[in-house]
C-alpha cells in the first residue's frame, strides 16, 4: 500500500520541552487514522510536521515522498488546525472561492458546502456565524482542493451532537471515495465511529498503533461492574465511577480483583465483567506510560 506521509525517528523540541520523542509513523493511502492522546501528548506537533508548519529537530518527515515544506507537494493535502481565523467581513461563499482558487482541481462551491450541511449559509458573513458553524466551515475548507490526504486536528470541538454527526458523514464519505484522513479528537467515541486504525500518543511517544479492537486487547482492560455500598482498596484498578446505583471499576486484572473482593468479605451483588470501550483502553495505556515516567 502506498505511503502518503511518513515520520522516521522524528523529534521536535521547543526550548527545553521535548514535544516529540523519536516518533516513527506511516500514513498509507486509503486509511482513516485516529490519533489519540491527552493535551500536551504531541498530536498537534506531529500534524504540524506533516503539513510543513514546523521542521523536526532531528529525524525525517516526508509527504508524498517529498518535503512537507514544498508548496507544490502540499497541494495534495487539506488541513483543519485546532484554531482557525476566518475574515469576519467576508461571506461564506467568498471564503470558499478564495481558498478553492489556490488549487488546480477544486470541488464546486455548492457541492462542498452541501457535503457539510452549509449550503444555506453561502451568503452569510463569517462574523454572523455561530462558533459551531465556523468550525464546520473550517473543516469543509480542508476538502476544497480535492486532497489526497486530509489532516483534521480536533475537527468537531465545540459542536453539538447533530453538527458533529453531520461532519462525521462528510468525513466518512470522503474516505469511502478513497480519500485518506488523519484526525485527532478528544471525543473517543468519534474515533470509534470513524477510524479503522488508532494511534495513541503520550509524552511525545507512540504508545499503541493498531485497530480499535487490538488497542483494547493490548492492555487487556476490562470493566467490572457490581452493586456494593463500600469497597476496600483493590489491586489493578485504573478508574472508578458510580452510576445508577452501581460501582464500575476499570482494571487490567479482573480475575485478581474479584478474588481479592471475595477475600475481603465485602457484601456485593450483580457482578458483571465486560470488554472495555476505547476510552477505557486509552486511560489504561496512558496511565501505564505515566507510571514509567
Amino acid at each position: 500500500m502506498t505511503i502518503l506521509a511518513r515520520a522516521i525517528e522524528a523529534r521536535r523540541r521547543y526550548g527545553d520541552v521535548l514535544a516529540l520523542d523519536s516518533v516513527s509513523l506511516d500514513i498509507r493511502a486509503g486509511e482513516l487514522v485516529g490519533l489519540l492522546g491527552p493535551n500536551g501528548a504531541g498530536k498537534s506537533t506531529l500534524i504540524n510536521l506533516f503539513v510543513g508548519l514546523r521542521r523536526p529537530t532531528s529525524g525525517t518527515v516526508e509527504l508524498f515522498g517529498g518535503s512537507p515544506r514544498d508548496p507544490v507537494v502540499r497541494r495534495g493535502i487539506g488541513v483543519t488546525p485546532q484554531d482557525t481565523g476566518l475574515p469576519e467581513s467576508l461571506r461564506v461563499g467568498e471564503v470558499v472561492d478564495f481558498v478553492s482558487a489556490h488549487f488546480p482541481d477544486r470541488v464546486a462551491r455548492g457541492e462542498l458546502l452541501g457535503r457539510f450541511g452549509l449550503d444555506d449559509l453561502v451568503k452569510r458573513q463569517i462574523g454572523g456565524l455561530s462558533g459551531g458553524q465556523k468550525r464546520r466551515l473550517a473543516v469543509a475548507l480542508a476538502f476544497a482542493g480535492r486532497p489526497k490526504l486530509v489532516f483534521l486536528d480536533e475537527p468537531t470541538t465545540g459542536l453539538d451532537v447533530e453538527a458533529r454527526r453531520a461532519l462525521w458523514d462528510g468525513i466518512a464519505a470522503f474516505h469511502e471515495e478513497g480519500g485518506t484522513v488523519l484526525l485527532t479528537s478528544h471525543y473517543l467515541e468519534e474515533i470509534e465511529a470513524l477510524a479503522k486504525r488508532v494511534v495513541v500518543v503520550g509524552h511525545g511517544r507512540v504508545l499503541a498503533d493498531d485497530t480499535v479492537r487490538a488497542v483494547r486487547d493490548i492492555v487487556s482492560v476490562r470493566r467490572v461492574s457490581l452493586v456494593a455500598d463500600d469497597l476496600p482498596e483493590l489491586p489493578g484498578v485504573l478508574d472508578v465511577e458510580r452510576a445508577d446505583g452501581r460501582v464500575n471499576l476499570v482494571t487490567t486484572d479482573p480475575d485478581r480483583l474479584v478474588v481479592e473482593l471475595v477475600r475481603s468479605g465485602t457484601p456485593f451483588s450483580g457482578l458483571e465483567i465486560r470488554p472495555t470501550t476505547l476510552e477505557e483502553a486509552f486511560l489504561a495505556i496512558t496511565s501505564k506510560e505515566s507510571a514509567h515516567v
